[in-house]
């Protein structure tokens, strides 16, 4: 069938769809199958390999998570492939396609320092970098046998695209937050039936299966009572690669309303010409990015009056409902999942350890007494009612500032009180600094070793430095 042939009948497809998208969603699909290194704008390539890096690094992170053990296990005997398989990230057990890209997801998943989108509340990347990797694993005489680094760039590049449009279009029309899993699968879909050479019309199917399989946790839930579960990213990545995979043998799916609904159209137009990649942030610290003002809040009042920890008495932190609510149902944080998805333990960690990096919320600073009586000593105040950082419903922080936080002393005896103008990144700052320092150098490349190519000692002078000047870039690049 020739091409124009595919195209007119993935636009009849869509136009089941009442009101629909017919001819962007046939522009979607080939977007998806043809879209080129060539086509990529250089800062976005280099968006992607400065992902690429990250996941990495988060992956090895989560390796080390109770979490990811059981999830590895999981897959690797629950989840086998009899004709194919790949191999399971940071473990060397294999499982099927579907089986390792969930594992990895997991994995990555269990350590909250992977980057995300702020329109989205939730990441894409976790769940589409494992799923080409397993993808490219098991091909096997598939057309993505012969994937280099550029396909490699392209693909991921491509999955965030199609993940970022179904993740805002989705929280833009429905009335819950879902977790990341309900559109991360759309992008793993997209990326796995790129790879394997299917049609446009099978793409279509492939999304509308991911869509409507996908898992549509309520992500408040696990906000509030923290668990393994996450932002149901294994799954989603499950779903996205069995959705490509059934779509390949003729498996049709339901229309995928957040590409092909009348709501989506003004989010599809620009596929190609704005890069939603580029709107990424990187975390400074491996905690959800809600607690990420209150705990720079609290380290600036330090450095600034230069107090220690066994100082304060009793902490006040004012912020947004959102921020407050996170670990709510916990008074201290007993797991490494209490402490990601809180605000007391990162903000108690931070002012006692100075930093907030893998080991601050695993054990066994987890049970450090200092950092208990800081949580317990905290008192928390919501102080902004329904507006959130940088969210669907609210702009993002706009010039790095934000009165969101503020932070109360007793020390030496005497009532002090500090106020804070926390700083939060914008969503046009991806904080390279921030990453390439704090999260290569502390929370990833301990933990690969330092023959690793991420390591300080093997990394050349001019890729070690940060450009900003710190003291630990100076340190590294011997100036």
């Amino acid at each position: 069938m020739a091409e124009g042939d595919r195209a007119a009948q993935v636009a009849q497809r869509a136009s089941l769809v009442p009101g629909g998208n017919g001819q962007r969603t046939a522009d979607a699909c080939t977007f998806i199958r043809e879209v080129s290194f060539r086509d990529v704008p250089v800062d976005v390539i280099e968006q992607g390999q400065r992902c690429l890096l990250d996941l990495i690094g988060v992956a090895a992170a989560g390796s080390r998570t109770e979490a990811a053990a059981i999830g590895n296990a999981y897959a690797a005997t629950q989840l086998c492939g009899s004709d194919v398989d790949a191999r399971i990230l940071f473990d060397g057990r294999r499982a099927g396609l579907a089986g390792a890209a969930f594992a990895g997801a997991l994995m990555i998943d269990a350590f909250d320092a992977h980057d995300g989108h702020p329109l989205t509340k939730g990441h894409a990347g976790a769940a589409i970098f494992p799923a080409l990797l397993a993808a490219i694993d098991g091909a096997q005489g598939e057309p993505v046998a012969n994937v280099d680094g550029r396909e490699l760039l392209t693909s991921l590049i491509l999955g965030y695209e199609i993940a970022i449009r179904a993740g805002i279009t989705l929280h833009a029309t429905v009335a819950d937050y879902h977790c990341s899993g309900s559109w991360n699968a759309l992008g793993c879909a997209a990326v796995t039936a790129r790879l394997l050479g299917l049609p446009a019309t099978k793409i279509l199917e492939a999304l509308g299966i991911a869509e409507y399989f996908g898992p549509r946790g309520q992500m408040l839930r696990t906000c509030d009572s923290p668990s393994m579960v996450k932002d149901g990213t294994g799954w989603g990545a499950h779903v996205g690669v069995s959705a490509a995979l059934l779509a390949r043998d003729g498996f049709t799916g339901a229309p995928a309303i957040t590409l092909e609904a009348p709501d989506a159209v003004g989010l599809w137009g620009d596929l190609g010409s704005r890069w939603r990649i580029r709107e990424l942030y990187f975390k400074p610290y491996p905690v959800c990015r809600w607690a990420q003002p209150a705990v720079e809040a609290a380290l600036v009042l330090q450095r600034t009056h230069r107090f220690a920890a066994d100082d304060i008495r009793t902490l006040t932190v004012e912020s947004f409902r959102e921020a407050i609510a996170l670990g709510s149902a916990r008074a201290v944080a007993a797991t490494t999942e209490d402490a990601q998805y809180s605000l007391r333990h990162p903000i108690a960690a931070a002012l006692v350890f100075g930093t907030i990096a893998a080991d601050e919320v695993s054990e066994p600073r987890l049970a450090d007494p200092r950092v208990d009586r800081l949580q317990r000593a905290m008192t928390l105040v919501d102080v902004h009612g329904e507006v959130e950082l940088g969210c669907v419903t609210g702009p993002p922080a706009r010039e790095g500032q934000r009165e969101d936080d503020a932070a109360s002393a007793r020390a030496g005896g005497r009532d002090t009180r500090w106020n804070v103008v926390a700083v939060a990144a914008d969503e046009r700052d991806p904080a390279e600094a921030v990453q390439r320092c704090g999260g290569g150098d502390d929370e990833h490349v301990g933990l690969l070793g330092p023959r690793s190519p991420w390591s300080p000692s093997r990394r050349r002078p001019e890729d070690r430095a940060c450009g900003t000047g710190c003291s630990r870039c100076a340190g590294a690049s011997g100036e």
